[in-house]
């Protein structure tokens, strides 16, 4: 079982960057894909993944150029860089972790995580 500490939200305005992180516990970290998604006005929505070897990655059209994903198997932590931010890109945030056949492979479902952190809120002014 792992469990998933994020940190790194806040208040933050237009164009500014934040770095969410998200901390686990428990084994075998390098054996789950580590995906960020998050949830603001309503909508529940994928943000990023990386491979449970740090070499497959996704982003969500929306956050393309702006966001890096990122891991330390080593420290048991993954990274969210957001970059240029945009009110839009409020909301809670949450990193998730999910066992994956091939190291590469970069799931972009819920369904296909199966621990969850308790989310940490970005909030972008306008």
């Amino acid at each position: 079982q792992v469990q998933l500490v994020e940190s790194g939200g806040g208040l933050v305005e237009a164009g500014g960057s934040l770095r969410l992180s998200c901390a686990a516990s428990g084994r075998s970290f390098n054996t789950y894909a580590i995906g960020w998604f998050r949830q603001g006005a309503g909508k529940e929505e994928f943000v990023a993944a990386i491979g449970r070897s740090g070499v497959g990655l996704h982003y969500a059209d929306s956050v393309k150029g702006r966001f890096t994903v990122s891991r330390d198997n080593a420290k048991n932590t993954a990274s969210l860089q957001m970059n240029s931010l945009k009110p839009e890109d409020t909301a809670v945030y949450y990193c998730a972790a999910g066992r994956t056949q091939l190291s590469f492979d970069v799931p972009n479902r819920t369904s296909q995580y199966d621990y969850w952190g308790q989310g940490t809120q970005v909030t972008v002014s306008s």
